[in-house]
């Protein structure tokens, strides 16, 4: 009987994904990544520029921890690709404000305590920030329709309205008689005022 000894066969050498120069302005700040051409603006942002404030949440793009501004508009981030970017104004909740002077959103959300983890918290505020940018929400029924891809597992819904509401009233975009009221539907329910400082 001969004996037949085979060498493992291992493992193919893996190919490095080929990558390409991508040029994208972010926060007001120029950056060249060489990055795969299937590279995320998500995974841009967190992996090659350590931008972590935009979270990766569900990246199918149906919770919105992702959200950043492109342009003035929000996009999920997980679902486009950087190579598209190129020719575009990114900002992220780190080009918002910054810890001395924080944005009108970012102190409203404090303001009314509209977080409890914070995960979702980037995201609320860019989209808030993108809402407020289009125009298009002028009461407390299109900001939550309009804010509806933003998911909050703890539930501060409530607290991120009043928060979003704050903003667009001290900015004269509320288009509605009655005062806002962070989710009250009856007249006589006194609206939820701010804490006062």
């Amino acid at each position: 009987m001969s004996q037949v000894t085979q060498v493992p066969l291992g493992r193919a050498p893996v190919a490095p994904a080929p990558t390409q120069p991508v040029s994208l302005n972010i926060n007001g700040q120029a950056h060249t990544l060489h990055i795969a051409p299937w590279t995320t603006l998500l995974d841009a942002l967190r992996e090659y520029l350590d931008l972590t404030g935009t979270k990766k949440g569900c990246d199918h793009g149906q919770c919105g921890a992702c959200t950043v501004l492109v342009d003035g508009k929000r996009i999920n981030s997980c679902l486009s690709l950087a190579v598209t970017h190129e020719d575009s104004r990114i900002q992220t909740i780190e080009g918002l404000g910054t810890e001395d002077k924080l944005s009108p959103l970012q102190q409203a959300f404090i303001d009314h305590d509209a977080f409890q983890c914070g995960y979702c918290t980037p995201g609320q505020i860019c989209s808030a920030q993108g809402l407020i940018n289009e125009g298009k929400a002028k009461n407390e029924a299109e900001v939550r329709e309009l804010m509806s891809g933003n998911v909050c597992r703890c539930g501060a819904y409530p607290n991120i309205l009043s928060a979003v509401m704050e903003v667009m009233q001290n900015e004269g975009l509320i288009m509605e008689d009655k005062a806002w009221s962070a989710g009250a539907t009856e007249p006589e329910i006194a609206p939820v005022e701010p804490p006062k400082k």
